[in-house]
C-alpha cells in the first residue's frame, strides 16, 4: 500500500492539497499534545517516516518499545550463537545502561578514564544538533550540557573484548 501511495498518510496529503483538509499535520501528535494541554500549532506532516520514528509524539513509546525488543532479541541471539572461545563479552545483555553507568565498570575504566572520555565526547557532542526538548537542559551551558548529554546516552548493545 505504501508503494502504491494509497494509504492514510498519502490521502491526508492529497486532501490537504485539494483544500478538503486544513492540514496534513500528524493526528497522533495532535492527540498527544491536546492530552498534555499544549498547542497543536506546527505539527509535522503525517508521513510513514514520521510515524515510524520517535519523532511522532503519539507513537514514540510504541516505536521505542519495538526498537528495544528487536535489539534485545538480536543481542540474545548473538550471545547464544557465540562460540565458547570468543573474546567478546556482552555487557548490556541483562539491562539497559547509559554511558555513565557503563563507565563505572572496571573493564571500561581500563580503556580510558572517565575524564579522558568526557573530554573527547564533548568535542563530538558539540557538533550534534540540540533537540528542542533538550534546549532548556542545563541552560545549554556548554561546560555541562554536552558532557551530560553524552553520559546519558544509552547504546543499544555493547560488547567488550575480554582481556
Amino acid at each position: 500500500m505504501a508503494v502504491a501511495g494509497n494509504t492514510l498518510t498519502a490521502s491526508l496529503s492529497f486532501l490537504t492539497k485539494i483544500g478538503k483538509m486544513q492540514s496534513a499535520g500528524c493526528l497522533l501528535c495532535k492527540i498527544a499534545r491536546e492530552a498534555r494541554g499544549e498547542s497543536t500549532d506546527g505539527l509535522a506532516d503525517e508521513t510513514h517516516g514520521h510515524i515510524n520514528r520517535t519523532g511522532c509524539e503519539g507513537m514514540a513509546t510504541t516505536v521505542t518499545a519495538a526498537h528495544h525488543s528487536i535489539w534485545r532479541h538480536l543481542d540474545e541471539s548473538m550471545h547464544a550463537a557465540q562460540k565458547p572461545k570468543s573474546k567478546l563479552k556482552f555487557v548490556t545483555l541483562d539491562k539497559e545502561s547509559n554511558m555513565s553507568t557503563l563507565w563505572r565498570r572496571e573493564e571500561f575504566l581500563r580503556i580510558c578514564s572517565k575524564e579522558e572520555l568526557a573530554e573527547k565526547a564533548q568535542d563530538i557532542e558539540v557538533v550534534i544538533p540540540v533537540k528542542k526538548s533538550q534546549e532548556t537542559r542545563d541552560n545549554l551551558d556548554p561546560g555541562s550540557f554536552f558532557v551530560n548529554r553524552f553520559w546519558d546516552r544509552r547504546p543499544d548493545g555493547l560488547q567488550s573484548m575480554r582481556l
